[in-house]
């Protein structure tokens, strides 16, 4: 006995820029809360510091408040690029944040003809 089975068709594969606005949205969205909580820690952790707070119950690396306020810092920059890139169809990295994308050496500098005299 041979079994066959038949799946319907999916949708066809979009080739156009911004197809992901919604999980851009939704993960934007969830990283702004993220963000807040590692900004939590890095001032309990200089407050701790400073007697004003009970102590820090985080050790490793990880004590240390500057690298919360940092890893909060990233956390909102990747949240405000996502939400951009999520409600405006034409947002457009920094040049200076796309190292991938710099064109070849060739393409910048204009080739020069070499005589052969």
């Amino acid at each position: 006995m041979i079994l066959r089975i038949r799946f319907a068709r999916g949708r066809p594969i979009q080739r156009k820029q911004g197809k992901n606005r919604h999980v851009a949205l939704a993960f934007g969205s969830l990283l702004t809360p993220l963000a807040l909580m590692a900004y939590v820690l890095g001032l309990w952790r200089l407050a701790s510091d400073m007697g004003m707070a009970g102590a820090f119950v985080i050790t490793g690396v990880f004590s240390h408040w500057q690298i919360w306020m940092a890893i909060g810092g990233l956390l909102q920059l990747f949240a405000w690029v996502l939400n951009r890139y999520g409600y405006f169809a034409d947002f457009q990295m920094p040049r200076v944040l796309m190292f991938h994308q710099r064109p070849p050496r060739s393409a910048v500098l204009p080739r020069r003809k070499i005589s052969t005299r």
